[in-house]
């Protein structure tokens, strides 16, 4: 059975296969000094240019890395209420710097300067945690994508108040082909000091990337990944994957496809008498409320999960291999039990 809880929930690309096993031929050097670890560090600053790159297991670990190299114990990090970091990573974040999130209620997910001003009158207050990093989701967990415009005032903000961007990027290959622009044009170029570029959400087995921009971020950053407990031995293995899906654009291809499916999953149930399609579809996350009697019937068939339980919000998510019969069925099949 095909799901739309969660783009998590797929298998692995053929390609990203192909290149695990192609990587399983001989004795390589190990943490990360392998050839193709090497290979594809250079691939990475191809497209990016200066960064660099660390891996992490998950995406909390590339987060933690992250925020660690950004932050001193009496720091703190602003992101949105809904933020991944504060929502789902079971206090990692906190735990492992040793500073605290502020977060902020936003409408679509997304931060904006006139949010985190208010949170800036007491720098240099001693009795007050200093905010020193801006993190943000793109695409946000609210499925919204930050436009090239909003990130670059957002980030000159930061920077102007001597505040670090952190982009949580699990979802960054499906924001950027919403944009149509390229990696480079939606991350360093806009500001972004360090991120995570997601793997497991878009067809990789295990593994995350974390890309440091910042030069002031890069020195210590290898320490913290030891630290963290992010330091793959076999290496080789995580960076192949990525090798695959930078080469011929196939992150690309993947995110325009679930993209491309959450539209028309959005089009396709917004026909039906009932469905109210709640927030904008700009990437792969689909998010509704349907009649309360066609939820679990629903979910016996293509399980999902709801996303507020006091308004039976629900969040439909597309993935690589979703199809458009699938698709199709999905609605076919809510459609036939809200109108019985």
């Amino acid at each position: 059975m095909k799901s739309f809880a969660s783009d998590n929930y797929s298998g692995i690309h053929p390609e990203i296969l192909e290149a695990i096993v192609s990587a399983n031929t001989q004795h390589e050097i190990s943490y990360g000094d392998d050839s193709l670890t090497i290979k594809t560090g250079e691939l990475f600053r191809q497209i990016f240019g200066d960064v660099k790159v660390l891996y992490a297991f998950n995406g909390t670990g590339a987060n933690v890395i992250s925020l660690k190299c950004c932050l001193l114990p009496f720091q703190s990090v602003v992101c949105a209420d809904t933020a991944h970091i504060n929502a789902d990573e079971c206090g990692a974040p906190v735990q492992s710097t040793g500073s605290s999130l502020i977060t902020i209620a936003t409408p679509d997910g997304k931060l904006t300067p006139e949010l985190i001003k208010p949170l800036l009158t007491r720098i240099g207050n001693v009795h007050n945690t200093q905010p020193k990093v801006v993190s943000i989701s793109q695409s946000t967990e609210l499925g919204t994508v930050y436009t090239l415009t909003e990130l670059k005032n957002l980030c000159n903000f930061a920077h102007a108040n001597q505040m670090f961007v952190h982009m949580d990027g699990a979802r960054i290959s499906n924001a950027v082909a919403a944009l149509g622009v390229s990696l480079k044009e939606a991350t360093i170029d806009c500001g972004v000091d360090i991120m995570s570029f997601g793997g497991t959400k878009n067809g990789l087995m295990i593994g995350e990337a974390v890309l440091v921009f910042n030069d002031t971020l890069k020195e210590n950053a290898h320490f913290y990944q030891k630290q963290t407990a992010q330091l793959f031995s076999k290496n080789r293995f995580i960076a192949a994957q990525f090798n695959a899906l930078l080469t011929n654009d196939l992150w690309l291809r993947m995110a325009k496809h679930s993209n491309a499916m959450a539209a028309l999953l959005a089009n396709e149930v917004s026909k039906i008498p009932g469905v109210n399609i709640t927030r904008p579809v700009d990437a792969n996350a689909v998010f509704a409320i349907i009649p309360a009697q066609a939820i679990e019937p629903l979910r016996q068939k293509y399980r999902f999960y709801t996303w507020d339980e006091q308004t039976t919000e629900l969040r439909w998510m597309c993935s690589y291999d979703t199809t458009k019969d699938e698709v199709l069925d999905f609605a076919a099949t809510l459609k036939a039990l809200v109108t019985a």
